[in-house]
């Protein structure tokens, strides 16, 4: 499938202004803009496998598309949501557990790198992915 492999972050957009938004000190804001993310996702028709493997943490998260779970960042922030396939693209809307804000997130596909896109409060950044 399209989202198929393995994902090293390579550069982001905004990122650090989106982590204050979220609430990220600034402490974990500088580790977070090193954290060598690599993410592998494996496709099974409307099912999802990812394994996140960071300096921080290393997560496996088995969703099914428009099912609602439960997900936790890095930083521990707690989410509720689900991801939607529109065409090409993944798109992630999440409710944080703590003050009820929206998280939308997508991703896709651009040649060889992986795009995540990240809106939350008025704030919007990127992390580009190369396959790795």
């Amino acid at each position: 499938m399209t989202f198929d492999g393995t994902w090293k972050a390579d550069r982001s957009e905004n990122y650090d202004k989106f982590m204050e938004q979220m609430g990220i000190n600034m402490v974990k804001r500088k580790l977070a803009a090193h954290d060598n993310l690599k993410i592998t996702v494996q496709q099974n028709g409307d099912k999802f496998h990812v394994k996140e493997s960071s300096t921080f943490r290393t997560l496996e998260i088995d969703f099914t598309l428009g099912v609602t779970f439960e997900y936790s960042l890095a930083d521990g922030t707690e989410l509720s949501g689900s991801w939607i396939l529109e065409g090409e693209t993944l798109k992630g809307k999440f409710t944080r557990k703590d003050n009820g804000k929206e998280l939308l997130t997508t991703r896709v596909i651009c040649g060889d790198e992986l795009v995540q896109t990240y809106s939350y409060d008025g704030v919007d950044a990127k992390r580009i992915f190369k396959r790795g």
